[in-house]
């Protein structure tokens, strides 16, 4: 009997310990398989590439040329620029499109590496992603038919109908500005432009940036009010990724201390 139960118990103790040692392994093997999805840094310069998400439909920032087929603005010169920073050339880059809906998503689910797409920094979005310092000075405006009677938010009443892009901070805003106007969303900017050409909304709101794009290519329309928030752009990256967020920026400060990234700006933003 004594002999039994000293059997019993060793083999008890041998399925304690192979349990918690396969327990251990599982943990490491868990924590490194995390560490290594989480360390995109490594992988950009292990593939030699890195992955921008960018907007097709943002006229002076990101919009897809109908006759050439590529992507042009100043989002795209800011991500070649630091392509060519971080992997010394401007070709080391690829680009896949993303709206203010799907951008988060796509950077979480590993499609992209970092986005550069008039993202406004916000502390909402800071839960979600990480942010490089700021690239550009935006502010949230409207625009409008010339000769409209909205000349600012104070004429947003009951009855007005504005125009707004889907996930993005504007549509927000303007609900807590201007309450009583009704508020129609689009999935992209090209679609909520139409919309508002064709009389479907009194004015189109989001960053002034992008809404200079929209009178560039159509002087019928027009900026009304000024701007009513801050909007400064960031880009972002997978949250806890703090080394590309570094590497980010320091090719930003590149950029800026030998005047490429005015270049840049100059190229594009001729109206700011």
């Amino acid at each position: 009997m004594k002999k039994f139960i000293k059997l019993t118990f060793i083999s008890m103790l041998a399925v304690i310990i192979l349990a918690a040692c396969g327990g251990k392994d599982d943990t490491k093997t868990g924590d490194a398989g995390k560490k290594e999805t989480k360390d995109v840094l490594a992988q950009i310069k292990e593939r030699d590439k890195i992955v921008f998400g960018v907007k097709h439909d943002t006229r002076l920032f990101g919009l897809k040329n109908p006759s050439t087929g590529d992507v042009e603005g100043f989002d795209i010169d800011i991500a070649k620029s630091l392509a060519k920073e971080i992997l010394g050339d401007e070709n080391k880059v690829e680009f896949k499109e993303v709206t203010s809906k799907t951008r988060i998503p796509l950077l979480n689910n590993g499609d992209i590496d970092a986005i550069v797409a008039t993202m406004t920094i916000s502390e909402e979005r800071k839960k979600e992603v990480d942010f490089t310092d700021v690239y550009f000075e935006a502010g949230q405006s409207l625009l409008v038919k010339k000769g409209s009677k909205i000349k600012g938010l104070e004429d947003l009443k009951k009855g007005t109908k504005v125009l707004a892009v889907k996930g993005s901070t504007s549509a927000v805003n303007i609900r807590e500005k201007a309450p009583d106007t009704q508020v129609l969303e689009y999935e992209n900017y090209a679609e909520a432009f139409t919309a508002l050409k064709s009389g479907k909304g009194d004015a189109l709101t989001t960053d002034d940036s992008i809404l200079y794009g929209m009178a560039d290519e159509d002087p019928s329309f027009e900026l009304t009010g000024g701007t009513f928030t801050d909007e400064p752009y960031g880009i972002a990256v997978k949250k806890g990724n703090t080394d590309l967020v570094d590497e980010l920026n320091k090719a930003l400060n590149a950029l800026k201390d030998s005047g490429k990234y005015d270049e840049i700006k100059d190229k594009w933003i001729k109206q700011q």
